[in-house]
């Protein structure tokens, strides 16, 4: 593959990434839109109808590797582009609960297309930089997250305009990476380049190793967007706004991931792993004694420690298990998602029943298992 095509095809993949966490923040707004003062369904009926936003998404992550390893990355990129397409058009004419939550699965299978296609379209592309240029491919998940935001902010809050306008916004993205794809030659899976059959690759999942790994990403996914989806709630006590602590703690995370490479090459793969763990571990006790801690010094350390856990999961499985393709990376993708659906309920039961700071605490026994575990991993390594 000629390096104009690749650097075309890498920038399609981090649109098409944007435009999916994008729809994450939009959701987020469009909760007054349809709530209680908007058209008038129920908090718990808005929870309904956004779940499928996260099982949508697990779901096409885990078949779409399968299915991409099949039908290859062309065909599963353009899957993506067309659920894309369709749940923003049922988005815009949604007014009740039922076409929301029909629009909100079609969203989360695009979304979970572009984590099935991506990830092994980046280590396909690059071999020999897989934890670089994955990491600079998640970086444009929290960007997504910050413009779909600022999106929201200048077109329903300043400007006050109609909540269509924000979502439409979505089109431009849409746009921008399906016009990247047009006559684009996609390489093959690295399964398929291996010559490793579906077998061998199904396989290749039972191995000890990526047991491991599956197990580490159900704790580092809750670590992550566990507590960034619920920064509201748990810094309620301190008298910040959370939101712009939300946008302090992204904004680390895109700088953090764009010089991923230096790091990976000093302290490999695991390094970063176990170094994770400990910074969103003494993050998180820093953020659980905001009244010794400064809010922010707080929400910086625990930054650090979330920046590489999902992209250097995904080129941990690519290095250490390639057999495996696009269906596992999609596998280690797609239960990080469902930890998170299974996650947040249990943190709003706590919430409701605890202080945040003891909420907090909890939540922190997760790095503190992954500190053991990637440190023992790490230690084995010769």
């Amino acid at each position: 593959m000629n390096n104009t095509r690749q650097k075309r095809l890498f920038v399609a993949s981090c649109i098409s990434l944007v435009l999916t966490s994008m729809t994450f923040a939009i959701r987020a707004r469009l909760e007054t839109v349809f709530g209680p003062t908007g058209i008038g369904l129920s908090l718990e009926q808005i929870g309904y109808a956004f779940m499928p936003a996260f099982w949508g998404f697990t779901i096409a992550i885990i078949l779409g590797g399968k299915l991409v390893d099949s039908i290859g990355m062309k065909k599963g990129m353009w899957l993506a582009f067309t659920s894309h397409a369709i749940g923003i058009i049922l988005t815009l004419a949604a007014n009740d609960f039922t076409s929301l939550f029909t629009a909100t699965v079609i969203m989360g299978l695009g979304n979970g297309m572009v984590e099935a296609v991506c990830n092994p379209l980046v280590a396909s592309m690059y071999p020999r930089e897989k934890t670089k240029m994955l990491n600079r491919f998640h970086l444009w998940w929290p960007a997504g997250i910050v413009i779909g935001s600022l999106v929201g902010l200048i077109l329903m809050d300043i400007m006050n305009l109609n909540w269509q306008l924000m979502v439409a916004s979505l089109f431009v993205p849409l746009a921008l990476y399906g016009y990247l794809l047009i006559g684009q030659t996609f390489p093959q899976t690295e399964r398929v380049t291996l010559g490793v059959n579906q077998k061998d690759a199904l396989k290749s999942l039972t191995k000890p190793l990526f047991l491991f790994i599956a197990f580490c990403m159900l704790l580092s996914a809750s670590t992550e967007l566990g507590t960034t989806q619920r920064i509201e709630s748990l810094l309620r006590e301190t008298g910040v706004n959370a939101l712009l602590i939300l946008a302090f703690i992204n904004g680390i995370m895109i700088f953090g991931r764009a010089f991923a490479g230096p790091i990976a090459t000093k302290i490999n793969t695991t390094g970063m792993l176990f170094a994770s763990s400990i910074f969103a571990f003494i993050g998180l006790q820093m953020l659980a004694n905001t009244e010794v801690f400064n809010v922010f010094l707080a929400a910086s350390v625990f930054a650090i420690g979330i920046t590489f856990f999902w992209p250097t999961t995904l080129a941990f499985i690519s290095e250490n298990i390639p057999e495996s393709g696009a269906l596992g990376m999609s596998i280690i993708g797609g239960l990080g998602m469902l930890s998170v659906s299974l996650i947040l309920p249990l943190m709003g039961r706590f919430l409701d029943d605890s202080m945040s700071t003891d909420v907090i605490q909890t939540i922190s026994v997760l790095p503190f298992i992954l500190i053991i575990l990637y440190g023992i991993l790490y230690l084995k390594q010769p």
